[in-house]
């Protein structure tokens, strides 16, 4: 179907350039919003209808002879209507929509994927501070960067995931002063262990037991490993720096293990203290400075960040000589400038959502050719887990929060993945337990993954049935007769498998892996639909072909949109 609407689309492109020059470029299809008025729509008539001074319907009515007499629409349409003040409806003749089977199976995996385009992106995600296990807050940022990552990957970018580890500042003192007291033989509700809220001293103090878990293994003088370091405990508990890098390396491998069991893999881990080691803050401090884009007051050095639409001027520098931590956001973002992503997408939590403009404010403020608008940023909100119909707040291990690695040990790294994608980042979820693990059509990832394992079911049962176990089913199948697949169900289950690319496209462009996941319980429920109405293993050879190819065809879209989610497609349920 993508060649008949290719050349569908150059034949109206044809048309549109002899009735004014230029407009074939915008030669576009769009879906009609309702499926019976045709499988394309166009409003080029109206489009035109003002600058060429004609009647809109009458352009439309125009249009629709001189498309008829183009080879491409007499090939593969079958009818076109004219609708409203200029609608063009166009409707496909069943071999248009047949060949789409004939795409998908001769493309396999990289069926909706575009050739690589020599852009390259950077996506950050998760960036979680090394104080403690990841979340499920986390869990949705992994989802989500993980599927942005491969949707660009199948438009065709070089795509570049990145850790970004906070292990510099306030929070990493607080680990340690923590870990330190925990090591002494304190624990949380000692006299030296604040604990009223209104106390700003409670705030230095981490409660889970965890952190008793690290004082151990320091004191018993371990060894811990991560992917981007390794430290041995000295046991020394008088000596903070040892408890702050063997708990920060122990940390690290914990979430090491998190990223795991969720098989979430990095390209670089970037550490926030190389950017003061490496002097890119001080010299970020100075470009700000010398740009006049600065001015102390009250002791402390102020980024002018209203001089580019934020709601109020900015500390960079306080009154004790530190910096704040936008500062060096704004040098880690002018690195990965430096470093050749123009395009660059950050996955963060709603949380985050005052740091976008004084980032951007910096930026721009920096003078560093950076345009407007860089870099782009995914918000989400944070997650309920839901289990036996009441809200679990606490994770035994982490104190205070529910861990990642508990939703996936009480569901499954499918259901995590698949159930976070299932709605838009920016709106409230609650995670229900009890949802995730139901073998029923409630669950949709259950629903999508069974339409896949189904249709390998009836693959297989064929594959045996052959008389000659080395016959190359696919090449059969590739070459079936298709002209049988006229049933409404059948056509319907086509144009959902035509739809594919163009999502991926949309999708891209939105970092929106929520489309995927809705597109995915569309298909599972058209294949549903299919394989209620008709039977497949039928006796008529040439009909059982097409009908395997069909669904074959619509397994391998099934795959292929679960693998941009990180979802596999079992073969058996």
């Amino acid at each position: 179907m993508l060649r008949a609407k290719n050349e569908l689309l150059a034949a109206l492109a044809a048309e549109l350039e002899i009735l004014s020059p230029g407009a074939g470029a915008k030669a576009a299809f769009e879906s009609p919003k309702v499926a019976a008025h045709g499988d394309f729509a166009c409003t080029a008539a109206m489009q035109l209808a003002r600058p060429l001074e004609r009647n809109p319907r009458e352009l439309a009515e125009s249009l629709r002879s001189a498309l008829r007499g183009r080879p491409a629409f007499q090939r593969w349409v079958s009818d076109i209507d004219v609708a409203g003040p200029g609608f063009i409806n166009i409707r496909l003749l069943p071999a248009a929509r047949q060949e789409v089977v004939r795409e998908v199976l001769a493309a396999g995996a990289r069926y909706g994927c575009a050739p690589e385009n020599g852009r390259q992106v950077l996506v950050e995600f998760v960036s979680a501070n090394p104080t403690g296990p990841l979340h499920v807050g986390h869990g949705r940022q992994a989802a989500l960067g993980d599927a942005i990552s491969n949707l660009f990957a199948t438009q065709g970018w070089k795509v570049h995931r990145e850790f970004y580890y906070n292990d510099a500042g306030v929070q990493i003192e607080t680990l340690t002063h923590s870990t330190r007291l925990r090591a002494k033989g304190f624990k949380p509700g000692d006299a030296c262990w604040p604990t009223d809220p209104g106390d700003p001293a409670s705030k230095a103090f981490y409660n889970g037991d965890y952190i008793q878990d690290i004082a151990n293994d320091f004191r018993a003088r371990k060894t811990v490993r991560a992917d981007d370091r390794e430290f041995t405990a000295s046991g020394d508990v008088d000596d903070p720096e040892a408890i702050r890098q063997f708990a920060v390396a122990y940390l690290r491998n914990e979430q090491d293990k998190d990223l795991q069991a969720f098989h979430l893999r990095f390209d670089a881990y970037f550490l926030e203290s190389s950017l003061y080691t490496g002097g890119h803050v001080e010299a970020t401090v100075r470009r700000l400075v010398a740009n006049g884009k600065t001015y102390a007051r009250d002791g402390a050095l102020w980024l002018r960040s209203t001089d580019y639409g934020d709601d109020k001027d900015r500390v960079m520098r306080k009154q004790d000589g530190t910096y704040t931590y936008f500062v060096s956001d704004v040098a880690y973002h002018i690195d990965k400038w430096e470093r050749g992503y123009a395009k660059v997408v950050n996955i963060q939590g709603m949380d985050h959502h005052g740091t976008v403009a004084r980032v951007r404010a910096g930026l721009q403020a920096a003078g560093a050719g950076i345009p407007q608008g860089y870099p782009d940023y995914v918000l989400h909100t944070m997650v309920r887990v839901l289990r036996g119909g009441a809200e679990v707040k606490i994770s035994k291990r982490a104190g205070s929060y529910v861990t990642l690695r508990d939703l996936i040990e009480w569901t499954s790294k499918d259901a995590v993945r698949f159930l976070l994608l299932s709605r838009k980042p920016d709106t409230e979820y609650s995670f229900d337990v009890d949802l995730a693990v139901a073998q029923n059509n409630d669950n949709p990832v259950y629903y999508v993954q069974y339409a896949h394992a189904r249709i390998r079911s009836v693959l297989r049962t064929w594959q045996e049935s052959l008389a000659q176990p080395g016959d190359d089913a696919a090449a059969t199948l590739r070459d079936a007769d298709l002209s049988s697949l006229e049933a409404p169900q059948a056509q319907a289950l086509m144009l959902h498998l035509a739809k594919y690319p163009e999502m991926l496209v949309a999708a891209t462009e939105g970092t929106a892996p929520h489309d995927v996941a809705f597109y995915l319980r569309d298909l599972a429920a058209s294949y549903h639909s299919y394989y209620d109405a008709q039977r497949i293993l039928v006796d008529d050879e040439t009909v059982k072909r097409a009908r395997l190819a069909l669904v074959a065809a619509t397994a391998q879209v099934l795959h292929n949109g679960l693998a941009v989610l990180g979802v596999s497609a079992p073969d058996r349920m």
